[in-house]
């Protein structure tokens, strides 16, 4: 499948899930603005609602269930910010994020510059894998110092959520200082042709320091495509709080199970760790509506005898009482 036409199918996925059914939450678009640390970044921020639900027309006939601008219910609110996977969108798991701004958390999810549904266009690059952390910690200090409604957040409760490579970026972001050199038997050996690989064969791999958040004191880290090498015991040695780890059965997409079960060996504080039986990575996206189900069954179809929507009701649940319990 070309790159042009999966980002097609990853841009409609992204759509059809914004229609999925949610819990009350209030909805603002949100947009960073460009500063000396990048472009600007786009996305929407949930909050909890005493508001009754209705829908939110996002044009072209798209709905997303939920209060527009609602008034925030409550004070000293704890704040999780989101990174979406490969390719994906800060609409990718608005399920989790609605379910956890129903139990009072506000959630911010940004898109990736370079790596999103409607814009690939770095996203074989390392420019991507080394900016991804910089946009999480740039949308934290925008949340707490530049939001309308900062002063409802408690700053010294924030949590992260990440899939696939948004969860190696949360990896990074808590403390985890990644080898991209490490890449260069994988290289060898697949001959990639990759910007990343000819960037290593050039001995132009990043190695600048990676960036860190310590306001981060919980993440949920799911699927997180790992190689061989790209981090070790030394390089996680400073990744030190409670996390929840999840993984898929079967992987996916670049997702190998070994290395995630190696990730969970390696880490200084071992994991809340969950491997979901008979999924597959993209069982992590919400569940999707019958026509997306049609148009894109690389996404939403999962093995034999998976079910996606109970699978995520408890997925949603884990995720709102991992955070009550790590964020008090």
């Amino acid at each position: 499948m070309s790159q042009l036409r999966f980002g097609a199918i990853i841009l409609t996925a992204v759509y059809c899930l914004a229609a999925t059914p949610a819990q009350a939450a209030g909805l603002r678009f949100l947009e960073v603005p460009a500063d000396a640390a990048g472009p600007a970044l786009k996305g929407m921020v949930w909050t909890p609602c005493a508001a009754q639900l209705s829908e939110i027309a996002l044009g072209g006939g798209i709905t997303l269930a939920g209060v527009k601008d609602c008034p925030v219910a409550g004070n000293r609110l704890p704040l999780i910010v989101f990174s979406h996977g490969r390719r994906g969108s800060f609409l990718s798991h608005n399920d989790t994020a609605a379910i956890l701004a129903d139990a009072g958390f506000v959630v911010a999810a940004i898109n990736h510059p370079g790596d999103t549904a409607r814009d690939s266009s770095r996203t074989d690059e390392f420019s991507v894998l080394v900016e991804r952390p910089r946009d999480m910690k740039r949308l934290t200090d925008f949340m707490l110092r530049t939001w309308t409604e900062a002063a409802v957040l408690d700053s010294k409760r924030i949590g992260l959520f990440g899939f696939s490579r948004g969860a190696y970026t949360g990896l990074v972001v808590i403390g985890g200082n990644p080898d991209f050199g490490a890449l260069a038997p994988l290289c060898e050996k697949e001959r990639g042709a990759t910007p990343k690989c000819q960037d290593v064969r050039d001995g132009r791999a990043p190695t600048e320091p990676a960036v860190h958040d310590p306001r981060i004191k919980a993440a949920i880290l799911a699927d997180p495509p790992l190689f061989e090498g790209l981090f070790n015991r030394e390089r996680l040695a400073d990744v030190n709080i409670p996390i929840l780890l999840w993984r898929s059965a079967l992987g996916g997409d670049g997702v190998v199970p070994d290395t995630i079960d190696a990730l969970e060996q390696l880490l200084p504080k071992r994991p809340d760790y969950r491997i979901v039986p008979n999924s597959a990575h993209f069982s992590f996206i919400a569940p999707c509506p019958p026509k997306l189900t049609e148009a894109a069954p690389i996404l939403c179809t999962d093995p034999p005898g998976f079910d996606r929507k109970a699978f995520h009701d408890a997925f949603n649940s884990a995720a709102a009482t991992f955070f009550r319990t790590h964020l008090e």
